[in-house]
């Protein structure tokens, strides 16, 4: 008689117990009448016995999701942790540029070619900065690092930098402005090439790109303005 093994299998195949007596009977069963019937308990075993998905889960979708999950967990093709640290830190910094040609701006008898070059600073920035932020949403990360960094970047001016451009005037603010603002360039820049290098999301580091192309032609201009000053 076939041992308990084949009558496990019958039942997890799901036969009903008048099936399984049909199954189990044994007239004179010898060895090569024993095997055909081990063989088919074996194929319903298959069939009957493997573990279900999930109800409502799609064949495969585990091994699926589990791929995705450490795509995302590393950054995926879309951003990297590089590309959320360029926008993160990028934003507060064009905004302080804006910040200093608004303050030029504002003063009476300003050159016209420092309000020329504040005028095309915050033209390009503005847009530049809610590109960022659009990019930030769409990443589903925060405006601002969660680790508490310091957003104090290179080239960024402290509260009394920005408090001795606002009470300079004439020919001191406009060299003032020069020599803070190539400064703050310079800082931008290296945050931009640091993107062109890590950053996995075209667009950023096509931006990065742009960004390092534009403030280093600005700084030459701005190098020899200040010559002239």
């Amino acid at each position: 008689m076939p041992g308990p093994i084949l009558r496990t299998l019958l039942r997890c195949a799901g036969l009903n117990a008048q099936s399984q007596i049909v199954l189990m009977k044994e007239p004179t069963m010898n060895n090569h009448a024993l095997f055909p019937a081990a063989a088919v308990a074996a194929a319903l075993l298959l069939a009957g016995c493997s573990t279900p998905d999930a109800p409502g889960s799609t064949p495969g979708a585990a091994g699926s999701m589990s791929h995705h999950a450490e795509e995302t967990s590393g950054g995926t093709a879309e951003n990297n942790s590089a590309d959320t640290m360029f926008a993160q830190m990028m934003i507060p910094h064009h905004e302080q540029a804006i910040t200093m040609s608004d303050i030029m701006l504002a003063k009476e008898g300003l050159d016209p070619r420092i309000a020329e070059l504040a005028g095309k600073i915050k033209a390009a920035q503005g847009p530049e900065i809610q590109k960022m932020e659009d990019w930030l949403q769409d990443w589903n990360e925060p405006a601002a690092p969660m680790d508490g960094h310091s957003m104090m970047m290179d080239g960024m001016l402290s509260d009394e930098d920005l408090a001795a451009l606002e009470q300079a005037q004439g020919t001191e603010a406009a060299q003032l402005f020069l020599t803070q603002m190539i400064a703050h360039h310079e800082g931008a820049v290296d945050m931009a090439q640091d993107e062109a290098a890590a950053g996995a999301n075209a667009a950023a580091v096509e931006l990065a790109e742009a960004i390092t192309a534009e403030q280093n032609a600005e700084i030459e201009q701005m190098k020899a303005l200040l010559r002239d000053f």
